[in-house]
């Protein structure tokens, strides 16, 4: 572990029990830039599925229409909310521009 001269140790998420959960050597992240990474590949994945499974309703491999209007939506909310913090995030470097010294 690094030396931590303040003592000041990250908190880890709490379990269902209050349990603290060990972080998983996947889940490291490095900085701001992956994490970005990682929500766009989760709303393109989205995106993914909902489309193969409109795909496979329409030529009729399956006929769940429930999971595939499931699917559509929480691709639509991933992408309204990837979006909406796009623009966050562009409001708020424009703030930071308009400061002055």
């Amino acid at each position: 572990m690094l030396n931590n001269p303040t003592g000041i140790h990250p908190m880890l998420p709490t379990g269902i029990n209050g349990v603290q959960q060990q972080p998983r050597s996947n889940d490291v992240v490095s900085g701001f830039g992956e994490v970005l990474g990682r929500a766009v590949e989760a709303v393109n994945e989205k995106q993914s599925v909902a489309a193969d499974l409109a795909e496979g309703l329409a030529s009729g491999q399956h006929a769940n229409i429930h999971e595939t209007m499931i699917a559509a939506e929480k691709s639509g909310i991933s992408f309204k909310l990837m979006t909406k913090m796009q623009q966050k995030g562009l409001d708020a470097y424009q703030t930071v521009m308009r400061i002055q010294l």
